[in-house]
């Protein structure tokens, strides 16, 4: 019996902007890099941090969401599978670079624009000055104070469905 596995799954914050090429044949490829923080106590009891840097690629639908809601320092959640990659150098010299192919991101923040405001902010940014007031719900919820609605976070993008 032949047993293989290659499944990896991270969480993490990017550490620059994705960037998305389109290739022949109209498919998209997004690559982006994770920073992974990991807290721990050192033999002499002092608290330690180490960061790990994972180099990613998501193909098709997938690379393009990621390329149009996540920005540097984005939270991301991913599930992949690791791939060896291998060339030659300029000088000849054999060179290789371990990364990961996301098959499944989901977002931990809420979604930035490309000018940095999230969420909310990024309504009220786009939100003209002569639009009219919200409306209040009425007597009935007077009493209650104001809530801003949920949002969902952590929506999971395979590539098939939209991320809200």
């Amino acid at each position: 019996m032949s047993l293989t596995l290659n499944t990896v799954i991270l969480a993490g914050r990017l550490t620059r902007d994705p960037e998305v090429k389109t290739l022949a044949g109209e498919k998209a490829v997004v690559s982006f890099s994770l920073a992974i923080n990991r807290r721990f106590k050192g033999a002499d009891g002092e608290l330690k941090e180490e960061v790990t840097f994972v180099d990613c690629e998501a193909w098709n639908r997938l690379a393009e969401l990621v390329g149009q809601y996540l920005v540097k320092g984005s939270g991301c959640y991913v599930e992949g599978r690791l791939k060896l990659d291998s060339w030659q150098d300029k000088d000849g010299k054999n060179r290789s670079r371990l990364k990961v192919v996301a098959e499944t991101v989901q977002f931990m923040d809420r979604p930035k624009s490309k000018d940095g405001a999230t969420g909310e902010d990024a309504a009220e940014a786009t939100t003209p000055a002569s639009a009219p007031p919200p409306r209040s719900g009425g007597p009935a919820n007077a009493a209650r104070p104001a809530r801003s609605a949920p949002t969902k976070i952590g929506a999971a993008l395979t590539g098939e469905e939209p991320p809200f």
